[in-house]
C-alpha cells in the first residue's frame, strides 16, 4: 500500500460551511488519487460536521469496487456518555460509509483524561469484539499526550495494532506535543505508525522568503508541503503519512512527492531545522485547524479562524489587514471578547493551547 493517505477533514466547501462538502470539487480529487494507485482515506464521526463519512460513500466507495480503497474511520470517545454509545455510532458510521465493515477502526484523540473514561465504558473490548467479528480489519488509537501516557496505554493493551501520532518537523522537538519523544515510545512497542498533520495544519507554510530561497536553491521543482512529506517519510516505522487535502493542486503536488518517494539527505536536514526555528519566530499561535474546539462553543466563536488572521497579522506588522479580515469573520460568529471562559476548547485542543488568553490577546488587538 502506497503511504500517502487522503484525510478527509479539510474538504473543499460551499458557502463557508463545513456541513456542505462540495462534491464537484471533492470527486476529481478522489480520482487523481485513485488513478495513481494511492487508496487510503482517513475520516471521523465528527469531520466536516459529520458529512465526511458521507462523502467518502458519494464519492468513494459507491464508485470504485471495495477492494481498490482503504476506509478507516474513528470512535468520538470525547462524545461517549455511556457503553452502548460506542456500537450504536459505529452501524452509524458504517451507514454513512456505505461499507460493510472498515478496514481500520480508532480510538479518537485519546489522552490520559479519556483514558480513564473509555477504560470504564470498555471501549477497548469493544474494539476487539469488531475486531473478532471482521466488522474493524484492525484497531489502534490516534493519539495527543505525553509519551509517559502513551506508554501506559500500549503497555496496558498491546492487542492495539496501530498508532496515530502528531509528527512534522516544528512539532519533532516541541516541548508540548513531544513528537520525538512519542514516535520513539511508539517504535520501542514496534508499533506501526501513522502520521497525522504532517504540515502542522498548514502552518509549515509560513516560512520567511529567506527560507523558501534556500529551500528552492536546494531543490528547485519542490514545494513547501513537499519537503514536509519527505521529512515524516524519512523515518523508520512509518506506515502511512496523511495530507488533509483540499484542493486537486495539493492532491497532484503530494502524489508526485510520494509516488516517487526520495529521503531527506543529512544536508537537507539541516535546512529543515532552520526552516523551524524561522516558524516558530512568526507563528505565535501553534495552531493547526482542526476545528475540534468549535462545535462545543457556546458562543460560536471561530478559533481557529481567528487565530489564523493573527498569526497572519503578527507576521506582517504594519502591512497587515488583520483587523479588516476579523470583523468580517465576526459578522455572524462570536467575538473574540465574548468568549465566556468555559474551558470547553482547550479539554478537546490536540496542542494543549491556552485557547482562552489567546482569545483575549486577539481581542485587544482587533477590538
Amino acid at each position: 500500500m502506497k503511504r500517502l493517505g487522503f484525510g478527509i477533514m479539510r474538504l473543499p466547501v460551499l458557502d463557508e460551511d463545513q456541513g456542505q462538502i462540495d462534491m464537484e470539487k471533492f470527486i476529481p480529487m478522489v480520482d487523481a488519487f485513485m488513478d495513481k494507485g494511492f487508496s487510503y482515506y482517513d475520516t471521523a464521526y465528527v469531520y466536516h460536521k459529520g458529512k465526511s463519512e458521507e462523502a467518502i460513500r458519494e464519492a468513494v466507495v459507491k464508485r470504485y469496487p471495495r477492494d481498490s480503497f482503504t476506509i478507516t474511520t474513528k470512535l468520538p470517545i470525547f462524545d461517549l456518555k455511556k457503553p452502548e454509545d460506542a456500537p450504536a455510532i459505529f452501524q452509524e458510521q458504517l451507514e454513512r460509509l456505505g461499507v460493510e465493515y472498515v478496514d481500520y477502526y480508532w480510538l479518537h484523540a485519546l489522552n490520559l483524561s479519556r483514558y480513564e473514561t473509555i477504560e470504564r465504558l470498555g471501549c477497548f473490548e469493544f474494539l476487539k469484539k469488531l475486531k473478532e467479528e471482521g466488522k474493524a480489519k484492525h484497531i489502534g488509537f490516534s493519539f495527543h499526550d505525553t509519551p509517559e501516557v502513551l506508554e501506559r496505554v500500549l503497555r496496558e493493551h498491546p492487542e492495539m495494532e496501530y498508532v496515530q501520532l502528531q509528527i512534522n518537523f516544528v512539532d519533532w522537538e516541541s516541548p508540548s506535543v513531544r513528537a520525538r519523544e512519542c514516535y520513539e515510545v511508539a517504535r520501542r512497542y514496534n508499533k506501526p505508525i501513522i502520521v497525522m498533520e504532517p504540515l502542522k495544519g498548514g502552518a509549515i507554510m509560513k516560512i520567511s522568503e529567506d527560507i523558501i530561497g534556500k529551500l528552492k536553491k536546494r531543490r528547485p521543482t519542490l514545494s513547501l508541503a513537499s519537503w514536509a512529506l519527505r521529512f515524516v517519510g524519512s523515518l523508520d516505522g512509518i506506515m502511512m503519512i496523511l495530507s488533509g487535502m483540499s484542493t486537486i493542486e495539493q492532491v497532484k503536488d503530494n502524489l508526485r512527492t510520494m509516488d516517487d518517494f526520495e529521503p531527506l539527505s543529512e544536508d537537507e536536514f539541516k535546512l529543515i531545522n532552520e526552516a523551524v526555528e524561522d516558524i516558530k519566530k512568526h507563528t505565535p499561535i501553534a495552531c493547526t485547524s482542526c476545528r475540534y474546539c468549535v462545535e462545543g462553543c457556546p458562543k460560536n466563536i471561530p478559533i481557529p479562524d481567528y487565530f489564523s488572521i493573527y498569526n497572519e497579522h503578527m507576521r506582517m506588522k504594519e502591512h497587515s489587514n488583520g483587523e479588516t479580515y476579523y470583523h468580517i469573520a465576526a459578522i455572524d460568529h462570536g467575538k473574540a471578547s465574548e468568549c465566556i471562559r468555559c474551558g470547553k476548547c482547550e479539554r478537546i485542543c490536540p496542542q494543549h493551547l491556552k485557547i482562552r488568553d489567546y482569545l483575549l490577546q486577539i481581542a485587544k488587538a482587533f477590538e
